[in-house]
């Protein structure tokens, strides 16, 4: 868990947006919310089984997650600046940064890493 959360990575590139350019980019571009701005993120591809990737897929989903250690700004005030978030599956990656689940949409800004994790050890992150 440790080595998942903190340890070193596949390098990714986020959005170079500062924290103001963000959210003036989110509020225009998601103008009725459903956004997250966050840094320090993880991007975690889940080794699932064949049968969990066919669940996932009926719903149009891939077994990925972000993890992000900063929440800068949530629309829908689930988590505080500061707090750390893990998402649900990916359904959509667009623009390089715009990670989105069924339910929101992740502004992935900054450096990043890419890491491979099983389901139970990420199920252990809350």
């Amino acid at each position: 868990m440790n080595d998942l959360l903190y340890g070193p990575g596949e390098s990714m590139s986020g959005s170079e947006m500062t924290d103001e350019q963000a959210m003036a980019y989110a509020q225009k571009t998601f103008p009725r919310g459903d956004f997250c701005l966050v840094r320090q993120w993880r991007w975690i591809d889940l080794d699932v089984s064949e049968q969990q990737r066919a669940e996932l897929a009926k719903t149009r989903r891939l077994p990925t997650i972000i993890y992000a250690h900063g929440v800068i700004y949530d629309s829908n005030r689930r988590w505080d600046v500061g707090d750390f978030v893990r998402t649900s599956p990916l359904h959509d990656f667009r623009e390089g940064f715009h990670f989105k689940t069924l339910n929101s949409t992740y502004l992935l800004l900054g450096a990043g890493v890419r890491k491979q994790a099983s389901a139970k050890v990420v199920a252990r992150i809350f």
